[in-house]
């Protein structure tokens, strides 16, 4: 291939990438547009009333982590056990009488 058609075709990719950035930025800020104006507007244009909140959301979390916790502990539990039953780590037991 002559370095003149290689340019071209360098040339191309370089138009072809810049155009594929353009249209691609283009598409996400008309996507992002579009959802901010639905979540507050109906098509008519009006207002859509206030949504509903929740007051317990401090008992979500709580129900959320604390079982999350007791499944992480036990995972890591049995993944020790598992290490030290075959000998692919061993706690060394240290001795800090030394001084």
């Amino acid at each position: 291939m002559s370095p003149k058609g290689l340019l071209s075709m360098r040339a191309t990719a370089a138009i072809a990438t810049a155009t594929f950035r353009k249209m691609l930025i283009y598409s996400n800020a008309t996507n992002n547009c579009k959802n901010i104006h639905s979540a507050a507007h109906f098509r008519s244009g009006a207002v859509k009333p206030k949504p509903e909140e929740t007051n317990f959301a401090l008992g979500r979390i709580i129900c959320t982590v604390i079982p999350g916790l007791f499944v992480g502990a036990a995972i890591s539990k049995t993944v020790a056990n598992f290490l030290e039953e075959n000998d692919l780590f061993v706690p060394e037991d240290d001795d800090d009488d030394d001084d």
